[in-house]
């Protein structure tokens, strides 16, 4: 009986929306990749909640876009639940994406054992995919020599591209962590996991830069300044005084100062989660000891060497340092970023070096804040001037206290979409109609996220109170 009227109350929502708002923009049905019917209920609830018929229409178009268009979900040659995911228009696996796309449905998994079958196999794949390359960011579906074919680097058949970023091996954690505290499922805390965790200790230990530079390089034939590191692709000098190197950002753009704070904070947190699953689950105290010792001693060096003084500001976070006192003040939109600390739990929203730090990186001090007639927000140098990167304005809106300030950030989302309905790479302070990828399955399911999470918040009436028509 249940079932029937969820059913009833989808077609009637489909019905009543079709009728008098817009057309959806998700795929038909017969051709969604992966389909959860709590998800689906959850789109009901939410749209029949939102007053406004764009908000709805978004929403509606966002929340499952992960889902619809990305999750390629089967079993591996041993039987076990494996989820490959694209990032979008990128046909590709990326740890970071991967692990922020199917984040906000890890909530749903005890209601919906495919929903979980799904995540369970989205964790197993980054964790063999790891254990493949611990140094690479993206992978092929198997070993297809797809990609970059001009690095110079030990490239893998499996792996799409191979540029070392922390936070590749940071959100694998995150979400096998959480996964593992909504479902109380330990099953994914097996072999290729610990050899994963090896692996990802090895590395971190290894760009910390104690002994030398290391077993990684990376250069690549390109125009393009970023896509490659200097001094034969192990980058600018660092001083070893605890910090891992991470030579690529969240943005896969070169480093400067190859020290990168907010991947530095996310490590941190990440280690310690791995502790715990490790002292809990796999009763290996020893490697827990080795977490919780790298954790403790990049925090350390953190607060030793990241913290800068400045002077309309006063005590901020740097973006980059190279622990020989150099710094690099900005910060980029891709999470892990300045900005997104507290989202990703990294610091308390109470700090209050963040928020100096918060106030900095939104304002003309921060040299990638771009601010025009469309709209204002983070970019970074990926796409380069005056393209705003709306993750930037949905992490302004996670870490906000101010209504006024949370309002303005769904409105500047809405305005922006280009009439398309769904959040894009980024979009011109100037004119919206200028934007980059109208498939980036990221920001979709991240906007649909901030919503389910600003009602949660008990936020329903602010949501509500928006008044933006568009045709």
């Amino acid at each position: 009986m249940k079932k029937i009227l969820l059913s009833l109350a989808v077609a009637s929502a489909s019905l009543s929306l079709g009728a008098t708002d817009y057309t959806s923009q998700r795929p038909a049905k017969e051709n969604r990749l992966f389909s959860s019917e709590v998800i689906e209920n959850k789109i009901v609830e939410v749209q029949s909640q939102l007053k406004n018929p764009y908000l709805r229409w978004m929403f509606g178009n966002c929340f499952s876009n992960t889902l619809d268009t990305t999750v390629h979900f089967g079993k591996d040659e041993n039987g076990n639940f494996r989820t490959f995911v694209y990032t979008g228009d990128i046909h590709a696996m990326w740890l970071r994406d991967s692990g922020a796309q199917v984040w906000p449905y890890v909530r749903f998994a005890n209601d919906d054992e495919h929903l979980r079958q799904m995540l369970e196999g989205v964790i197993r794949c980054q964790f063999s995919l790891i254990c493949i390359d611990p140094y690479a960011n993206a992978f092929n579906d198997g070993p297809t020599g797809d990609g970059a074919v001009n690095d110079i680097t030990e490239m893998n058949p499996n792996v799409f591209e191979r540029k070392w970023e922390i936070d590749s091996q940071c959100y694998p954690i995150r979400l096998a962590y959480q996964y593992w505290k909504v479902t109380g499922d330990d099953s994914i805390f097996d072999a290729t996991w610990k050899e994963a965790i090896g692996k990802i200790l090895k590395v971190m230990k290894e760009q910390q830069r104690k002994n030398g530079l290391g077993s990684y390089s990376f250069m690549r034939e390109t125009e393009r300044q970023l896509d490659t590191k200097c001094c034969m692709g192990y980058g600018n000098p660092v001083k070893p005084v605890g910090l891992i190197v991470s030579s690529f950002r969240p943005s896969d753009d070169a480093t400067t100062f190859d020290f990168l704070i907010p991947s530095n904070f996310f490590a941190v947190t990440s280690l310690r989660k791995a502790a715990e699953i490790l002292e809990t689950v796999n009763k290996d105290k020893k490697t827990a000891k080795e977490c919780r010792a790298l954790a403790d001693e990049v925090e350390a060096a953190i607060k030793k060497y990241a913290v800068v003084e400045h002077p309309e500001f006063g005590k901020i976070y740097a973006f980059e340092v190279d622990g020989m006192g150099n710094r690099f003040l900005m910060d980029d939109a891709n999470v892990p970023s300045l900005l997104a600390l507290p989202y990703l739990g990294d610091v308390s929203i109470d700090d209050p070096i963040w928020q100096n730090t918060r106030k900095f990186v939104w304002s003309s001090s921060n040299p990638y804040f771009f601010k025009g007639k469309a709209g204002e927000g983070i970019g970074g140098p990926h796409v380069g001037y005056d393209m705003v990167w709306p993750m930037s304005i949905m992490m302004k809106a996670f870490t906000s206290t101010d209504d006024k300030e949370i309002k303005w950030c769904i409105e500047t989302l809405m305005k922006t979409d280009a009439g398309t309905g769904f959040i894009h790479e980024t979009f011109h302070k100037e004119n919206p109609e200028n934007f980059t990828r109208s498939w980036f399955a990221w920001a979709n399911t991240l906007f649909g996220e901030l919503i389910v999470h600003l009602i949660d918040e008990g936020k329903l009436d602010l949501l509500n109170s928006i008044k933006i028509k568009k045709s």
